[in-house]
């Protein structure tokens, strides 16, 4: 496995964390009442776990079957949960 391989990967994994914290605090700051949500954030919030996870699952799953890399198989679970947490990121901050 090339360097630039391992490189992409820690990239993508590192744009999910941050993501996701950035999610997380306007979550936060919208439940304390500092920031304005949505009266169904909290509902949105738990509902979209299983199915993104899932899609992760099966998105992983066809990767390894098909006989990817490591890398690959990685990268492929990551990316429905980078753009589910993108999506929410960007609803969440305008």
């Amino acid at each position: 496995m090339n360097p630039i391989a391992y490189f992409a990967l820690h990239s993508q994994a590192t744009r999910l964390m941050m993501d996701t914290q950035t999610v997380m605090a306007i979550r936060l700051m919208g439940m304390s009442g500092f920031v304005p949500s949505r009266t169904d954030e909290n509902y949105v919030m738990m509902a979209e776990k299983g199915p993104a996870m899932m899609r992760a699952l099966a998105a992983g799953n066809a990767a390894l079957m098909a006989g990817k890399s490591p890398d690959k198989i990685l990268s492929a679970a990551i990316k429905p949960l980078a753009r589910k947490v993108s999506a929410n990121r960007k609803r969440l901050m305008k």
